[in-house]
């Protein structure tokens, strides 16, 4: 399934993978800590200035997939991926400047 050439497979990639990034991100970070995931949302929506950072970071994962399908060549699952990446930058960009 994942070595399809599609377009809608990219787009489900590209928002899927920030959101198993985030998870893993909780995990790694904040689960030592004995913080459990709905006080890890309640402490982001009290700090908003770190909702754009940790989106940040979880779209470090859509460049590493982006990159493993630029390698085999399929191309339209990447611009997929690519577009999504594009649009979550967008709304990093407007959450920092609301």
């Amino acid at each position: 399934m994942l070595k399809q050439d599609k377009l809608s497979l990219g787009i489900l990639l590209g928002l899927l993978t920030p959101a198993v990034a985030f998870f893993i991100y909780y995990l790694a970070v904040f689960l030592p800590r004995d913080l459990g995931i709905g006080e890890f949302l309640v402490m982001l929506k009290n700090n908003k200035h770190l909702i754009p950072k940790v989106i940040s970071i979880c779209l470090l994962a859509n460049g590493i997939v982006f990159y493993l399908y630029t390698r085999v060549r399929l191309d339209l699952t990447a611009r997929g991926i690519f577009l999504i990446t594009l649009l979550y930058a967008i709304v990093i960009l407007l959450l920092k400047i609301i």
